[in-house]
């Protein structure tokens, strides 16, 4: 127990932060997924509580998911009632839970760094933009939305313009404000004593939001709508609270429908999740490594308890896993005591969190996404070289214009692209020295060297004595065995002598035996 409080100091602030950050985004997406508002908060709190005790990662952060919205609303218009769509989020845990006994958790590791860091500053950029709205008091668009193109036929840089037209003065001061305020605690106050790096300037911020718009409302002739501040649901009774709560029913097990959205869920969500695992194992100050399949199980077990109780599915959220970090989080302490803060303020306090301003907490993600992808990142990521800087910056514009899931695979396209293009290039080496020839195969010779060898070979001249050096080389892809195979052949008509250096690869001893073969044939 000692043990597990043991960065207590840490992750209690840090927890606070990501509370006042998910507060408004399970709202969000639920009311974006045509769902009720509750469903988001009890995604938000079994995301928080029972992932964050299941899960093996120390600092991701789990809820309802702004990538799973399109699902979500695609499936309640197919499903007879809210509760087969429950039914569906519960047999999407079993499904995950089965891919992680399954040990499907590897395909993570198979996504190159420059795409993950790549996803990171597209979530940077992303929150930036879809943030800007918010912050200046132009609310058309739900908190947590990250699509490119909208319901509304409008886009991200439209809804920008539309914002600035529509300008709420007090919703701009509040929101400029929580940006100043993060700045001068970041890069003053937090070197100034102990007091400032234990008080997590969000909650300053939030404390901030409240404070100028009570006084606005008070004094300045100046107020914010209902639309632009948080809107937690308030029960009147201990009995309207728990009617909030929803049940799956066993009865719509045999509907086409909800199987195929249980399987939907269990896959995108599990893709996001590793994703996402990946992305914060990235950000994570010491490194550690998320076990994947049991992360897997975990969320597995989120999605059946949230379904249970009526919550939308959930997935590890990059979002509020950088906002975890960021604010000096160092064990799963703190998403768990997120998720209980979010438990007992929609219990017992939802008036006061309702007193909260959006524009304040736009503010919070607005400085969030200014870490992930500061300009500093871009430099370091172009002195790589553009085979690291490509990757990066097209996964960033796919995901910035389509959405997370189409936006990497498109990254990982390129990022293979790359791969294969600094194997082409130095799996064959050819150097030559008058009549002299060294033809060196190293590393991995696929089929895409084919060509090259082959061109080359021919072009070697009368009387040329040739080696060929497979000693290096870990693999042989077998068109190109035989297009040297094919060279030795008639590699006596133009009198060019052949000598093989070979390795213990299979491949290697097939190209000896070709090579023995036709030097017999010659005798």
């Amino acid at each position: 127990m000692k043990r597990f409080f043991r960065y207590a100091g840490s992750d209690i602030p840090a927890s606070i932060v990501v509370f006042l950050v998910a507060l408004p985004l399970c709202l969000g997406i639920a009311l974006g997924s045509g769902a009720p508002l509750f469903s988001g908060l009890i995604a938000g709190i079994v995301g928080g509580i029972v992932i964050g005790i299941a899960s093996g990662s120390q600092l991701s952060v789990s809820g309802p998911a702004a990538g799973l919205t399109a699902i979500v609303v695609t499936a309640l218009g197919k499903m007879p009632a809210f509760e087969a769509f429950l039914l569906a989020v519960v047999i999407a845990g079993v499904f995950q839970i089965l891919f992680g006994f399954f040990k499907a958790g590897i395909f993570g590791d198979y996504v190159p760094t420059s795409v993950i860091k790549g996803m990171l500053s597209a979530i940077g950029i992303i929150l930036i933009l879809k943030q800007i709205p918010h912050l200046v008091g132009y609310d058309a668009d739900f908190v947590g939305d990250a699509a490119f193109l909208q319901p509304d036929q409008k886009n991200t840089f439209s809804e920008i313009t539309s914002a600035f037209r529509k300008l709420t003065p007090l919703a701009v001061i509040i929101g400029v404000v929580a940006i100043l305020i993060q700045i001068l605690w970041d890069k003053v106050l937090i070197k100034k004593g102990r007091i400032f790096q234990l008080i997590p300037a969000p909650l300053v911020v939030v404390l901030a939001g409240i404070a100028l718009s009570q006084v606005a409302t008070s004094s300045w002739g100046l107020s914010l709508q209902s639309k632009q501040m948080v809107a937690i649901p308030v029960a009147s009774s201990v009995n309207e609270f728990f009617s909030f709560f929803r049940f799956p029913d066993i009865q719509y097990l045999t509907l086409p429908a909800v199987w195929t959205t249980a399987i939907t869920i269990a896959i995108v969500a599990s893709l996001e999740t590793l994703l996402n695992i990946e992305a914060g194992d990235d950000l994570d100050p010491l490194q550690r490594v998320t076990p994947t399949n049991r992360e897997l199980k975990a969320q597995g077990l989120g999605n059946l308890v949230s379904g249970m109780l009526g919550g939308l599915p959930v997935t590890s959220v990059v979002v509020r896993t950088s906002v975890n970090i960021n604010s000096g989080a160092k064990s799963k302490l703190s998403t768990i005591v997120h998720g209980m803060l979010l438990l007992l303020s929609v219990s017992f306090i939802p008036t006061l969190l309702n007193l909260i301003p959006l524009s304040a907490l736009a503010g919070v993600l607005i400085y969030t996404g200014y870490k992930l992808a500061k300009p500093s990142l871009f430099a370091a990521f172009y002195k790589k070289g553009l085979d690291q800087f490509i990757p990066f910056v097209v996964t960033i514009v796919a995901i910035i214009f389509t959405d997370l899931l189409v936006g990497i695979l498109i990254g990982i396209v390129v990022g293979l692209f790359f791969v294969m293009r600094s194997n082409f290039k130095t799996s064959l080496f050819v150097v030559h020295d008058n009549n002299k020839y060294l033809f060196r195969l190293r590393k991995d010779v696929s089929f895409l060297n084919k060509a090259v060898l082959k061109n080359k070979l021919e072009k070697v001249p009368e009387n040329s004595f040739v080696i060929i050096d497979a000693s290096t080389a870990d693999y042989i892809d077998k068109d190109v065995v035989e297009v040297i195979n094919d060279f030795l052949k008639h590699a006596h008509l133009k009198k060019i002598k052949v000598e093989i250096k070979k390795s213990d690869k299979k491949e290697t001893h097939k190209l000896i035996k070709s090579h023995k073969a036709e030097a017999m044939a010659m005798h």
